[in-house]
């Protein structure tokens, strides 16, 4: 090691070192901070850079560039970790680690002020305001906004609300009123404790007590669907879909573990990846993935303590057990860590390993991709190798079923081809076989109606079939393939809606891709538009249900003269507006006066 030619100043300052815990940072003769690093023993960890040859190059360097050494003693060593890690988000030295994702989380705010706002946020001010989080993902807070929105007409203004302000009516009702989005309470059409009451309620949404709201919820549509107001039955129905996809529990987790946080531990070369998974009350409610980049040979343990004080501290994290794949050399207060062996805590510990694992597969992936192809190619390719399959996925076919209350089931087949929609191809079912709201065995039916017609029309078979759930609908659609001796023959996943976990045959671990990755997004677009097209297609049907009818009401008046009826004018609205003229027109005199008079009673007591 060469030696550092302010060796006589630092041996100086090493001399005035105390023995007790701290942080330590390392200047450059120009003022610029180099290195930040943490001690149980000041005086002996600072006085070994400059005792022996270091077998990296790096640290050999960083030595070499060193003129000033300053220091903070603390409390504990707990303490030293915390505020090394604030020195280096703060000041990111060249020769620390990097943090790849130091991104800050979003927020939920309760405002405190008079007719409280409720909007995310990525700052928390210290003015009395509640705030719930923080989230690692802003689809699951647009998610949790979009739903109190459509439950709750609350403020969007920044209006100043007081008493005294609406009592001199000093505002007016603006467009929100008037779209039915606020109950306006600026100028006294709403009161204080009404309005406090749905913020409690959303309170109460935001903290996880939520099974009251659902059970109403569900009251309400079915009272929807007795009335035949199907429209709106269906975005009640879209409301309990989206809490439950927001409490649902993981399938994996044993209900009486409580509240860990899970952290396992890979590298690769100059990399870390920490992925971070949080249970509470037995469900994994965040996972989010770190990548650290190593500047000094820096152990496996110093880094995966890092993360585990970057990430905790970020997400506000307070639990007492850390489930790790290893014991980091530090006490961090009432901390304890566990390094399971066995059980349940350590599939926990194995699921997190699984999703470290798949990050780095798919950066050395992108890495690797050095030929220039067409968009379509490189996504095609790309979900061949997230997805684990053996060919590119040119022929991509998606399924999901739809009912309200059991009522009339129906399905929707989306297919892609060559990673874009192919609508030519699209296919809806009636569900011929199953009575009441049985997921499952409509998934049988579809899968077995549609590959039995592939085979006996010998058209090929699609390289991905893609199932709208968990392991239940997934397992019902291989046994279909079993019956039609398709297994292993159709690459066949199904991807479940909380968390956007990636479920395949016989794997007991959930894939969870990067929010970012091609791949997700082009499974979610055929998810969202294999929804939208059995929704449309059960609307039409019940629609099209009541309708008939009605019609069928109408003494007199047989099948083809319906049909002729509805080809014509489509609703009942429109044939209810018709005059007898028009009726006669298409009907002839005689049915045209069944039909007027069975709408226009009226006219005729």
């Amino acid at each position: 090691m060469k030696e550092n030619p302010n060796i006589d100043y630092i041996k100086q300052t090493l001399s005035l070192l105390p023995a007790k815990p701290g942080v330590y940072q390392f200047f450059s003769g120009s003022g610029e901070l180099l290195y930040v690093g943490k001690a149980k023993d000041l005086k002996k960890r600072v006085s070994s850079y400059f005792k022996k040859s270091h077998d990296s190059r790096k640290l050999d360097v960083l030595v070499g560039k060193i003129a000033d050494i300053k220091h903070f003693v603390v409390n504990s060593e707990s303490d030293a970790l915390l505020l090394e890690n604030n020195l280096i988000k703060e000041h990111q030295p060249r020769y620390n680690v990097l943090l790849k994702d130091d991104k800050t989380f979003p927020w939920i705010c309760i405002k405190n002020e008079p007719f409280p706002r409720v909007f995310s946020t990525r700052t928390v001010i210290n003015d009395g305001s509640e705030y719930f989080g923080p989230y690692t993902s802003v689809v699951m807070v647009r998610t949790l906004l979009a739903l109190i929105r459509q439950l709750y007409k609350l403020r969007t203004c920044s209006l100043a609300l007081s008493t005294e302000n609406i009592t001199k009516k000093k505002f007016k009702v603006c467009l929100e009123y008037h779209l039915g989005n606020c109950k306006a309470p600026c100028v006294g059409l709403q009161s204080s404790a009404d309005y406090l009451d749905s913020v409690h309620q959303i309170r109460n949404i935001l903290k996880g007590n939520i099974v009251q709201l659902m059970n109403y919820l569900r009251d309400t549509m079915q009272q929807m669907a007795s009335a035949y107001k199907y429209e709106e039955a269906a975005a009640i129905k879209e409301k309990i879909e989206i809490l439950e996809k927001y409490r649902s529990k993981s399938t994996i987790v044993n209900p009486a573990i409580h509240d860990v946080d899970v952290f396992s531990f890979m590298e690769e070369e100059d990399i870390a990846v920490i992925n971070f998974l949080k249970v509470m009350d037995g469900a994994v409610v965040q996972a989010h993935t770190i990548e650290l980049k190593k500047k000094l040979d820096e152990s496996k343990e110093d880094l995966l303590l890092l993360a585990i004080i970057n990430l905790r501290t970020r997400l506000a994290s307070q639990v007492n057990e850390i489930i790790v794949p290893f014991k980091p050399q530090m006490n961090l207060g009432n901390v304890t860590f566990t390094v399971p062996k066995i059980g349940d805590k350590k599939k926990l510990l194995d699921l997190s390993q699984s999703n470290a694992q798949h990050y780095l597969l798919n950066r050395k992936k992108q890495l690797s991709e050095k030929s220039p192809v067409s968009a379509a190619e490189r996504i095609l390719e790309t979900m061949r190798k997230d997805l684990r399959l053996n060919d590119p996925p040119r022929w991509i076919e998606c399924f999901d079923n739809s009912n309200i209350q059991g009522t009339s089931p129906v399905a929707s087949c989306v297919v892609f081809k060559n990673a874009r929609p192919s609508k030519a191809d699209y296919r809806h079912f009636n569900i011929k076989t199953v009575i009441g709201p049985d997921d499952f065995s409509s998934m049988k039916e579809i899968i077995g109606r549609r590959y039995s017609r592939l085979l006996d029309e010998n058209t090929g078979l699609p390289d991905l079939v893609i199932i709208d759930g968990g392991k239940g609908q997934l397992n019902a659609a291989l046994e279909t393939l079993d019956e039609l001796n398709l297994h292993g023959r159709i690459p066949i996943i199904g991807i479940a809606k909380r968390l956007e976990e990636i479920y395949f045959p016989g794997d007991q671990y959930p894939l969870y891709l990067d929010k970012n990755s091609e791949t997700l997004r082009i499974i979610q677009q055929l998810r969202n538009e294999a929804h939208r097209f059995a929704i449309t297609f059960h609307r039409t049907k019940r629609s099209a249900s009541f309708i008939h009818s009605e019609l069928e009401e109408i003494r007199g008046l047989g099948d083809k003269s319906i049909e002729t009826l509805l080809k014509s004018w489509k609703t009942i609205d429109q044939i209810k507006r018709l005059t007898l003229e028009d009726l006669e027109k298409t009907l002839g005199k005689a049915k045209a006066s069944l039909v007027f008079g069975h709408f226009h009673k009226e006219k005729f007591q």
